[in-house]
């Protein structure tokens, strides 16, 4: 799920050429196959993008939301083979949802980090309310552990923890390969939503070094094209969101401001439709910075708090 809120984005190269059309399996590189479900919408570019990994026995990764029509693309997809792992990146609700019709067409055992939870408590401050996007029926057979191998018929993954987008995000890495499914903690259209409390701009920001230092050159996102040279991409990432945090510090030392007053200041010409997004991806970083005592507020640090600097 993207951040399209992001209106300075000239240092990141980001491709949003990607004909696939949905229902239509293409196999970008040997042993990995993709089908975009017909899901588009501002946040999800032109659909979730599930992945098949190996041929013969094979694995899927991301069965994608409550879809029929996808779950059957995929399975005729697999005809005359065995779906042996369910793979699941994150409990967001155009990721996991089908995974229960892909098991009961195939029986094949399904792997998570585990089931939805934010990343941190809501604050007694904050109004109590059930975030829309998430999964909370996921539950997976095999609970994964960051650097757990999964082992399949030709093909063997690598857990990667890598915490921010969802508490329980993990991706894929194929070292042999020197590749990986990344979930939707990195797209190459867009910048990923971080939104508190599911969300993380601590852990998203640790998330990206760590990736940073891994070996993989290629990732497979679960929006959007491949992302080639993948490390010197989430460099890109990392000096943008950087950047966002020096503009948020810009604008309150001019004075104490509450978000939508960040959100005017940073998100210039911003559809209007987004503004709630952009809200909650400036409280993501206003968050770090009250951890690290570089920014003040009364109370909590929530979405309709006055933030100023320390």
């Amino acid at each position: 799920m993207a951040d399209t809120t992001t209106p300075d984005t000239d240092d990141i190269p980001f491709n949003r050429d990607f004909p696939l059309a949905p229902g239509i399996v293409d196999e970008p590189v040997p042993g990995v196959r993709r089908i975009v479900c017909a899901n588009p919408s501002p946040f999800t570019f032109t659909g979730t993008v599930s992945y098949i990994v190996g041929r013969g026995k094979v694995a899927i990764i991301d069965p994608g939301p409550d879809n029929e029509a996808h779950a059957q693309a995929l399975l005729a997809a697999v005809q005359g083979e065995e779906v042996t792992h369910i793979l699941v990146t994150h409990t967001h609700r155009d990721h996991s949802p089908n995974t229960p019709r892909i098991k009961a067409a195939t029986g094949a055992t399904v792997y998570a980090e585990g089931p939805h939870r934010a990343s941190r408590p809501r604050y007694e401050s904050e109004k109590i309310t059930t975030e829309s996007g998430a999964d909370r029926d996921f539950v997976p057979d095999v609970r994964l552990a960051d650097g757990e191998l999964i082992h399949g018929d030709g093909w063997t993954l690598e857990t990667v923890y890598t915490p921010g987008h969802t508490a329980n995000h993990i991706a894929f890495a194929w070292p042999e390969r020197k590749l990986m499914f990344i979930g939707d903690h990195v797209m190459g259209w867009s910048t990923s939503i971080v939104a508190p409390p599911d969300g993380s701009m601590v852990d998203y920001m640790a998330s990206l070094d760590r990736l940073a230092a891994r070996e993989e050159d290629v990732y497979f996102s679960g929006h959007g094209p491949t992302i080639p040279d993948a490390r010197r991409f989430v460099r890109f990432l990392i000096r943008h969101r950087k950047a966002r945090e020096a503009s948020i510090l810009h604008r309150l030392a001019k004075g104490e401001a509450d978000i939508q007053t960040l959100v005017r200041a940073i998100y210039i010409g911003i559809d209007p439709r987004l503004t709630g997004a952009a809200g909650y991806s400036v409280l993501a970083h206003l968050e770090d910075l009250v951890a690290r005592n570089v920014v003040a507020t009364s109370g909590d640090p929530v979405i309709g708090g006055v933030y100023r600097l320390v």
